[in-house]
């Protein structure tokens, strides 16, 4: 991997023409985003790569607040370095023709909503969605502890590679089933809002993706979709699910080995975790603590077994910013 003309935080700027070779001249699209479209590649090395593409291809429409925006969503990518993130790996910015590129690791097995929710992915035992999270949850405590605290814009299955949201959709899985949070837009909307997803944030949005960390468990033990699109707007129905009904009476069918006794315990987390008021709502260090309780898995369990290459460089690189700040 060639970098070129410096670059932000210690990320490697990369050349247009390396990453159009890589991504097959920028005809490999593997899905969109709101403000881009996102493009598998193959670097030279052998090592695979998603890349975030921004839909804006003039510099008339890149504004200044864009530029901006673009430039500290990289710089916070750049402090997360987990390995149950989809981590940034290199960014690229040309005036002719124009571009402004993210370039992240790449997670080969899909969302986790792909494997909740769509009937010809492969299905999750139990022991595989427990590590999902538990991946989810080191991760997501590592970037509330960080400083300033970072948190990700929204958590939901299908961010899980996954994009933006902390949903299941914005959670990729790795080759061995290793959860990877990602956030691969520019920012929250086209008009460039103030707030980006993954970002500096307040008290208020680590206890949202606490709630939606107990979202993702619930889908996780019961299979369903717990939240619906209505009027632009995500709504769930978890906390409502858990008041109506015991947990144990929602579980997956096709989970069963899942005890009784287990269930119950996550349950309480979950129910922690969806409380109505905030400020009742335990901390992702302490969310993580309970669930090691009853789990027992430590972070290398929940982390991928093979990291990819670039991970060596990473690694490097974080070194060398310690011993020269």
């Amino acid at each position: 991997m060639a970098a070129h003309g410096g670059s932000l935080r210690g990320v490697p700027s990369l050349k247009r023409s390396e990453l159009e070779v890589a991504c097959e001249y920028f005809s490999n699209i593997i899905g969109s985003i709101p403000d881009g479209t996102v493009y598998k590649g193959t670097l030279s090395s052998g090592v695979e790569i998603a890349v975030a593409y921004s839909s804006v291809t003039s510099s008339k429409n890149w504004l200044k607040s864009m530029e901006a925006q673009y430039r500290k969503k990289i710089e916070t990518l750049s402090r997360v370095n987990h390995k149950n993130f989809l981590n940034l790996i290199g960014y690229c910015e040309e005036r002719k023709p124009f571009t402004r590129v993210m370039v992240f690791e790449y997670a080969p097995n899909g969302t986790l909503f792909e494997h909740l929710h769509v009937l010809e992915a492969e299905q999750l035992d139990w022991g595989m969605r427990v590590r999902i999270a538990m991946g989810i949850a080191y991760c997501l405590e590592h970037l509330h502890q960080l400083t300033p605290a970072v948190a990700h814009g929204d958590l939901i299955s299908s961010s899980i590679y996954l994009t933006g949201d902390l949903i299941s959709s914005s959670i990729y899985l790795t080759e061995d089933y290793a959860a990877k949070l990602s956030d691969l837009s520019f920012w929250n909307n086209t008009k460039c809002s103030e707030a980006i997803q993954l970002s500096e944030t307040t008290w208020t949005h680590i206890k949202d993706n606490v709630y939606s960390f107990g979202v993702i468990l619930f889908e996780l033990i019961t299979g369903r979709i717990p939240y619906a699109m209505e009027n632009g707007f995500r709504v769930d129905w978890t906390a409502e699910y858990i008041r109506r009904q015991p947990l144990k009476d929602m579980v997956d069918t096709r989970l069963n080995n899942l005890k009784e006794s287990e269930v119950e315990k996550w349950s309480q987390v979950i129910k922690s975790c969806v409380h109505p008021n905030a400020e009742k709502r335990p901390n992702m260090r302490e969310v993580v603590a309970k669930l090691k309780e009853i789990t027992a898995m430590e972070p290398d369990g929940a982390t991928p077994k093979s990291s990819p290459l670039w991970w060596a460089e990473l690694e490097i690189m974080d070194a060398n910013s310690d011993i020269n700040p």
